[in-house]
């Protein structure tokens, strides 16, 4: 008996050592499968500082523990493996004694967020900002190959009603299935127009929801070539209506509402040939029509001449010519006339457009005996331009812009936007055009808020011209579409879109609410 329970005591300890080396070895093979090897896993305040050095483009997974972050890592992994050579993910787990002191130092406390794990990203060696986007593998990718970029359409939760296609496959398999009519717009991402759409497409796809099928695809990306080619995309968006699997028509009302495209969709029909615009040129027009040989000849003949240089396609022009005709239908045709009105395609008679520097649409210069006087901005309709001719004045000296005005409202650009805003506790940035009417309204308000609050060194008031040098790559990154836009930023984190009142009292209403938030935080931590 003795013997058998020695063989038996014997045995036991043979398995439970077997079990023991087999765990020792399957615990990095476990680990492995759940983290790749291509996310770099940090715990070090100099190393992390070299990841940042050495890496543009770095999404930092901070986990509270080893295992809070499981869901994250698992996920980053395929995320790691796909975004390979074009941006990095690194791991910080706060729970162990190194990785502790490292949250410590960066000031992240990932035990504070939902599922014990935050997510920041880092660009140029520097933080760029908190990834508050869906938790997906698609998502995630888009992020990381555009870190800048717009968020994906499914991402917005209005657009649930749209059936989202990711590949030539899906659509295929859509087209092959699909019973009811569809509707598939094909876009780009930056597409301005695109953008405009999609809320309208939206909501139309829920109004119609059962009774027809919106699609959304991007088809921006190289791949979809043959795809284009194949529906004739020349241009974004391209709406192609489908039944059955068959393509039918286009649909061209890109100004519609979704009433305008639940109904179509009821009485589908072709588009309307294009009636197509007769160049200036050849209309009956009263303007005198230069070109690039006859300009010197035409200002020798002619001693007081008002010239508008345009392009075809510039709206501005278009809605300019009418008046321009009203006024040469007087000005030229008269005999005691004072001047006469011509006008140069500077599309087609580029030299001429050289020759004067013409950089924008339309310009309009006063020429005396050959000699280009005055450039007139402020002429714009067929009374201002007749009460000019008939007594030449040089034109007002343009406004003094924003910026050169003294005040304490702090003027930003690309280079020096997230260094600025990153000392700050509160900012509230507008983003703005000169010429915009209601950023006009706005900036005397904005001023006098940025007046009251200028002795707080924890808040700026702050602009972002969009038009000006590379401004405008810094607007479309923050998200801007219109303008002005108002955004709140904490430490140079985006918090949220300003929506209230554009006069002094909402802006310094605004800040105040703020300050008086962080008081009641700070004696509620003493």
């Amino acid at each position: 008996m003795a013997s058998w329970n020695q063989r038996h005591g014997s045995r036991m300890r043979e398995e439970k050592m077997f079990m023991l080396v087999l765990l020792v070895w399957l615990l990095p093979v476990l680990e492995a499968l759940k983290v790749s090897p291509l996310i770099e896993k940090v715990s070090d305040h100099k190393d992390f500082k070299k990841l940042l050095r050495t890496r543009t483009n770095v999404l930092v997974a901070y986990t509270k523990t080893a295992t809070s972050g499981d869901s994250h890592l698992k996920l980053l992994s395929d995320v790691a493996q796909t975004v390979k050579g074009q941006g990095t993910i690194a791991w910080v787990n706060c729970g162990e004694s190194e990785g502790r002191k490292l949250c410590k130092k960066v000031k992240v406390d990932p035990s504070s967020k939902h599922g014990g794990a935050e997510l920041l990203h880092y660009k140029d060696g520097t933080f760029h900002t908190e990834y508050n986007r869906p938790a997906t593998f698609k998502s995630m990718v888009a992020f990381l190959k555009d870190p800048s970029g717009p968020p994906l359409w499914e991402e917005n939760t209005e657009a649930k009603d749209i059936v989202h296609v990711e590949t030539e496959k899906d659509f295929r398999k859509l087209l092959k299935r699909e019973e009811r009519p569809v509707l598939m717009m094909f876009y780009a991402p930056w597409c301005g127009v695109c953008k405009r759409m999609q809320p309208v497409f939206q909501q139309a796809a829920t109004e119609t929801k059962g009774t027809y099928v919106l699609a959304g695809m991007n088809v921006h990306p190289a791949e979809f070539d043959g795809l284009k080619q194949e529906y004739n995309v020349k241009g974004y968006p391209t709406f192609c209506y489908f039944e059955k699997g068959k393509f039918l028509h286009h649909f061209e009302n890109y100004g519609g509402t979704a009433k305008d495209i639940a109904d179509w969709m009821k009485n589908p029909q072709a588009p309307q040939p294009k009636t197509p615009e007769v160049p200036w040129t050849e209309t009956d027009s009263p303007v005198f029509h230069l070109t690039d040989d006859s300009f010197d000849s035409f200002l020798e003949e002619h001693p007081a001449a008002v010239i508008m240089f345009y392009a075809p396609w510039c709206g501005h022009c278009k809605k300019m010519k009418p008046e321009y005709d009203e006024a040469a239908e007087i000005l030229n045709k008269a005999a005691d006339s004072p001047g006469v009105l011509a006008a140069v395609d500077t599309t087609v008679h580029k030299a001429i457009g050289e020759r004067f520097k013409i950089s924008g649409f339309p310009t309009v210069k006063y020429f005396v005996k050959g000699e280009d006087k005055y450039t007139l901005p402020h002429l714009r309709n067929k009374d201002k331009i007749i009460e000019f001719m008939h007594n030449p004045q040089a034109p007002p000296p343009p406004e003094q812009s924003w910026e050169d005005k003294p005040s304490s409202v702090s003027h930003l650009g690309l280079e020096d936007f997230r260094e600025a805003l990153k000392k700050k506790k509160h900012a509230l940035v507008m983003f703005y055009a000169p010429w915009c009417p209601h950023c006009k309204n706005s900036v005397p308000h904005f001023t006098t808020a940025a007046e009251l609050f200028k002795e707080d060194r924890k808040i700026v008031y702050a602009a972002v011209d969009c038009t000006r040098g590379q401004n405008n790559e810094l607007c479309k990154q923050e998200g801007v579409e219109g303008y002005p836009t108002f955004n709140h930023y904490n430490y140079g984190k985006f918090v949220e879109k300003y929506n209230g009142d554009r006069g002094e009292a909402g802006f310094i209403n605004f800040m105040r609410s703020l300050r008086g938030r962080d008081q009641v935080k700070r004696k509620e931590e003493l």
